[in-house]
C-alpha cells in the first residue's frame, strides 16, 4: 500500500479548486482511491499582505516562499501553483514535475465590453506590471489602481463603484465556473504573462516516486511551451517590477514564441518572435537578450539580464 502523498497548497478559492482538480488526476492515473491525495492549506505572505502591490513587498516568492519551505522541510510531498505566480529561479532542490494541459491564456475585462469602449479617464484596476504598462500602451489616459485579494474581494470593489473596470485571467475565472464572467481581450491586445493559465506541481528533486507520480499527468505540449517562456524570462532577469509578456505555442512541431517588453507607463515597448526546435531553451535566452539589446533604455533599465 502507498502512503497517501500530501498536497500543499494555498487556500484562496482558486488555488483550492486547482489543487482539487491535480489531486483528482492523480489518483486517476495513479490507480489511487478518491481522496488519497491529503490536501494541505499554508498561508503565504502574499494571502496575509494585501494592501500593498506584490511588487512593493518581494514579488512572487511571497506566494511561494512558505510553500517552499514546508516542502524542503517534508510536511508536505508536492505543491500546486499558478504557474505566473512561480519565479523563474527556483530554490535548489525543488523541480517543477508536471502541469497540466493550459487553459485560456487571454485576460477579461470585467466593467466594460472591451478596453477600447472604456470612457476617457476610466479607472482601471489591476496589480500588475505587466497588464498596467499593455492597458497605457493602448489608453494612455487610463487611470490604473491597484487590486489585490481574492476573485470575490475584487469584483467586490468593481462594484462597490471603486473603479470602472478590472482585468483578470480568464483561466481563473473559468475555473471557478465563472466563464461567462467579462470580455476576452484579445492577444494582439494584451499578450499573457509568462506561464499563465497553467497549473504547476513542484517536488523534491531527490524524491523520485512523487517525481514519477506527478509525471503521470504531465501535459509535455504544455511543458514545453513553460520551459521556452521561463528560460526567456530568465536571461531577461526580470523581476516583479518589469513589465513582459510571453507566450509559446507548438505549431507544425517547433516552438513559437510570441513576447514583449514595455515601460512601466506603456510608453515604450518591443514586441517580436521567433522559432525554434522543441526542448531548445537556449534559443528563448538567445531572443530576450537580442530583444532588450534592441529595447529602448526606457525599457532596458527594467531588466537585469547577466
Amino acid at each position: 500500500m502507498h502512503r497517501c502523498p500530501i498536497l500543499g497548497t494555498r487556500g484562496s478559492p482558486l488555488a483550492m479548486a486547482q489543487a482539487t482538480k491535480v489531486a483528482s488526476a492523480l489518483e486517476v492515473a495513479n490507480r489511487w482511491a478518491a481522496g488519497d491525495v491529503q490536501i494541505v492549506t499554508i498561508t503565504t505572505s502574499g494571502d496575509r499582505i494585501q494592501d500593498r502591490p506584490l511588487a512593493d513587498i518581494g514579488g512572487k516568492a511571497l506566494w511561494t516562499k512558505e510553500l517552499d519551505k514546508a516542502l524542503l522541510d517534508g510536511v508536505t510531498d508536492f505543491s500546486v501553483h499558478s504557474l505566473k505566480d512561480v519565479e523563474s529561479d527556483r530554490p535548489r532542490g525543488i523541480q517543477l514535475a508536471a502541469v497540466r494541459p493550459r487553459a485560456d491564456v487571454r485576460d477579461r475585462i470585467i466593467g466594460a465590453p472591451s478596453i477600447a469602449e472604456l470612457k476617457r479617464g476610466a479607472v482601471v484596476g489591476t496589480s500588475s506590471p505587466r497588464r498596467q504598462a499593455q492597458l497605457l500602451a493602448l489608453r494612455p489616459d487610463l487611470r490604473i489602481v491597484p487590486l489585490r485579494g481574492n476573485v470575490d474581494t475584487r469584483l467586490g470593489k468593481l462594484e462597490a463603484g471603486d473603479m470602472d473596470a478590472i482585468i483578470l485571467a480568464a483561466a481563473g475565472l473559468i475555473r471557478l465556473g465563472r466563464k461567462s464572467l467579462g470580455a476576452p481581450i484579445p492577444i494582439a491586445q494584451m499578450l499573457p504573462a509568462p506561464g499563465q493559465a497553467v497549473i504547476a506541481m513542484e517536488c523534491r528533486a531527490d524524491d523520485t516516486l512523487t517525481v514519477l507520480a506527478l509525471r503521470l499527468v504531465d501535459d509535455a505540449a504544455t511543458h514545453a511551451a513553460i520551459d521556452a517562456e521561463r528560460a526567456f524570462t530568465a536571461a531577461l532577469g526580470a523581476t516583479c517590477h518589469s513589465p513582459v509578456a510571453a507566450l509559446a505555442t507548438i505549431d507544425r512541431g517547433r516552438i513559437r514564441l510570441r513576447a514583449q517588453l514595455l515601460a512601466e507607463d506603456g510608453s515604450a515597448s518591443i514586441a517580436d518572435e521567433t522559432r525554434f526546435e522543441i526542448g531548445e531553451i537556449g534559443a528563448a535566452a538567445a531572443f530576450a537578450r537580442a530583444m532588450l539589446e534592441r529595447a529602448p533604455a526606457a525599457i532596458r533599465t527594467l531588466f537585469d539580464a547577466a
